[in-house]
């Protein structure tokens, strides 16, 4: 077979042509074994009954319960590709909806618990979401056997048609659905062979596309209740600060304000529109308790990282004698590496609606682990989980921000509501200066790495340090997600490295600050292979040696990742002449069960770099939809591509400086490369590829910098370049 590939001209290109805690724990210990994780999902016990996951209509329309919140990825259609394949339906005839909150019906079987996150939507759902639709198409040949008093081996079912050939009969999916739901599900179905597939690997309309094109997608933003009111809070400027006194007067005057109430987050502002309340908390006048505030810079903070490198660390792994070998070491390399704070910014900044009802309390949003947030709910308002409904709605985007074990702002909204003692239903909004100066970051790292080669240019000895505030530490899932101290969310990338390194050391430090730290996307990858990458490329040429071979050696034994690179380096010319003023750079990594390979062209102008092009190749098992395997490479450069060349959150005595879109810019679309997408052909199941593709780019990029001017960049984001060197 040929790899799938796909070239996409550029938009210049084409003008000019409780339940929380237990929940948590599962989920941590899935974070911190993310490719065992996927084995797990295979293994783990599967629900396939078609009547929690699709329903039927008169009109012969397939309604899919999507238990996994569609933010942007392309889930949906990837679930529904699934159900349709085995089900034989019509695609026109696909309809979608987000499943209520029930994880013991609608669990991700890699986590235990409702939620989405992690890549796993299409490898914990490949085999469960096929069986759904076999099972369906089943009990449909047997409702419409009983009904025309034939045997059900003589049914067939085609392109969203039930047939009975030898009388010339046949019918839309409506008319035996109401009898097909009734039986009994199938105890065992056969899956088509994958020669048959008619929509599993081939390309097809996104589910989601035409709603979200006409406006008539509904976002949380969108949504209404009668008699709503909006808030606003009012949050610290600093981290860790509180309450000490507040004065609600002249908030409380402010026309369409209707309310002031003090939460544990700040002060809310409820009126009648988000303007009246935006502007009601302004005029609030608050005194803050800085007691336990974080008031350093973020220079200072890597100043005290650095002073804490110098002491031993918490040793996430010794293989072999890392001392040893660097003291045999003819060569040595080595740098230190500096990560700043990012914040997620989704388009759609963190907001709900929610608002209690007799029996409990309902909630409409873009609910990404659904099981949390339920338990944050329910814990604040004394409720149980069951009588907390949420309604998923269509999210604008998370890149794990609304993925908070903490669920920060369900449990705001629930203090409001509590609060205000639920006198009307609450529109909690989040303004994008909300998010950006008061959410939660990707964590500050630094990373101190000496590296050895003997007189062949092979790898001794590899000694790493990393400095960052534990994202699970301090969380309900501790317990499972930490071990002798270390996060594994640190140094993921490193500790489980595809690289043959004997001789290996990791160290962990684990920091503190009243910043709050979240995983970001790709989690603690996006910092540790732009590490890996690096220095891999800087001990290739201190070997002397081509920088793709000296990586494939150190692979030999995954063949997987040697296809991979191959592909990668193949499609991108690489060992061709570079033309003159141009630099190319190569990167790999595994994560999340895909395996990416990326070549970056690169160029200057001034001193600024410029990204021209980017190859990528990936092994993400079958690729359920190649259209949505393409777009998800394409937006994770796009997504990354800001944080490799400008983005960081910086503080003023402990202050975020950075407030929206004009001083934390995301890429623009003519910023944005020329990238082509090559899927390597497998018959493996699906794996993640909603983060596996951000990892690589920024060293490809940088080791790039480093073919055309000399300089190597360590630290992102990446430096103007001097161009004279």
């Amino acid at each position: 077979m040929r790899p799938m590939s796909s070239v996409r001209p550029t938009r210049r290109e084409v003008l000019k042509g409780g339940t929380v805690a237990a929940g948590a724990l599962i989920l941590g210990a899935y974070v911190t074994l993310p490719r065992r994780a996927f084995a797990q999902a295979a293994a783990a016990p599967i629900n396939y009954d078609p009547n929690v996951f699709l329903r039927i209509g008169d009109d012969d329309s397939v309604t899919i319960l999507s238990k996994h919140l569609e933010m942007g990825q392309g889930v949906t259609t990837g679930l529904a590709t699934l159900v349709a394949e085995e089900l034989d339906a019509k695609w026109s005839t696909i309809r979608l909806e987000h499943a209520l909150n029930n994880p013991a019906k609608y669990a991700n079987l890699a986590f235990g618990m409702q939620g989405t996150g992690g890549s796993t939507s299409m490898a914990n759902s490949w085999e469960q979401m096929r069986r759904v639709g076999a099972a369906a198409r089943v009990m449909l040949t047997q409702a419409a056997a009983l009904r025309w008093g034939v045997p059900p081996a003589e049914i067939e079912v085609e392109d969203g048609v039930v047939l009975h050939r030898p009388s010339n009969r046949k019918s839309g999916f409506g008319l035996h659905a109401a009898a097909a739901m009734a039986l009994p599900v199938p105890t065992t179905v056969t899956l088509k062979d994958p020669k048959a597939w008619k929509y599993i690997g081939k390309r097809v309309p996104r589910v989601d596309s035409v709603a979200k094109t006409t406006g008539k997608a509904v976002f949380a933003m969108d949504f209404r209740r009668p008699g709503m009111l909006t808030a606003v809070v009012r949050r610290p400027e600093l981290f860790g600060a509180t309450v000490a006194h507040v004065d609600t007067a002249a908030a409380l005057k402010v026309p369409g304000v209707v309310e002031v109430v003090q939460v544990p987050s700040g002060v809310a502002v409820l009126a009648k529109d988000t303007w009246s309340a935006m502007r009601g908390r302004d005029a609030l006048r608050i005194r803050w308790d800085t007691t336990h505030a974080e008031t350093r810079s973020v220079e200072e903070m890597l100043e005290d990282y650095r002073k804490a490198l110098k002491a031993p660390g918490l040793v996430a792994l010794r293989r072999g004698d890392a001392g040893k070998g660097l003291a045999r070491a003819t060569k040595t390399v080595q740098g230190e590496f500096t990560f700043p704070f990012l914040a997620h910014a989704p388009m759609e900044p963190m907001n709900a609606v929610m608002e209690r009802t007799p029996d409990g309390v309902e909630m409409w949003g873009g609910s990404q682990l659904q099981t949390f947030d339920t338990g944050a709910a329910a814990q604040v308002l004394g409720l149980k989980p069951e009588q907390v409904t949420i309604h998923t709605l269509f999210s604008g985007g998370s890149f794990g921000r609304r993925a908070n074990g903490a669920s920060d702002w369900t449990a705001e909204l629930a203090n409001i509501v509590k609060a205000m003692k639920a006198r009307a239903p609450v529109h909690l909004v989040w303004t994008r200066e909300d998010d950006i100066r008061g959410g939660y970051y990707r964590p500050l790292a630094l990373h101190q790495v000496r590296a050895g080669l003997d007189d062949t240019g092979n790898i001794i000895g590899w000694h790493h340090q990393v400095a960052a505030k534990s994202i699970m530490i301090g969380t309900p899932m501790e317990p499972f997600a930490v071990k002798d101290g270390v996060d594994n969310t640190t140094v993921e990338g490193i500790v489980d490295t595809d690289y043959a390194l004997p001789d290996l050391t990791v160290e962990a430090f684990n920091q503190k600050t009243a910043i709050p730290v979240l995983w970001f996307r790709s989690v603690g990858n996006n910092h540790t292979a732009f590490v890996m990458e690096t220095m891999m490329d800087e001990l290739a040429r201190a070997a002397g040696k081509d920088s793709v071979a000296f990586r494939q050696a150190l692979l030999a034994k995954d063949a997987r990742a040697v296809a991979v690179t191959k592909l990668a380096a193949e499609s991108a010319g690489w060992g061709a002449p570079v033309p003159p003023g141009k630099g190319r750079g190569f990167a790999y990594h595994h994560s999340f069960g895909t395996r990416v390979a990326m070549v970056a062209d690169v160029s200057l102008v001034g001193t600024e770099i410029h990204v021209e092009r980017v190859v990528a190749a990936v092994d993400c098992g079958v690729a359920v939809n190649p259209d949505l395997v393409v777009s998800q490479v394409e937006g994770s450069v796009g997504f990354a591509l800001s944080t490799v060349l400008r983005n960081r959150i910086t503080l003023n005595g402990g202050r975020v400086v950075q407030g929206n879109f004009n001083d934390y810019e995301p890429t623009r679309i003519y910023e944005m490369p020329r990238v082509e997408v090559h899927i390597v052909p497998s018959t493996e199941p699906p794996s993640g590829i909603g983060e596996p593709p951000v990892p690589p780019l920024a060293p490809a990029i940088a080791n790039a910098v480093h073919s055309l001017t000399g300089q190597r960049l360590r630290s992102l984001p990446l430096a103007p370049v001097n161009s004279s060197v």
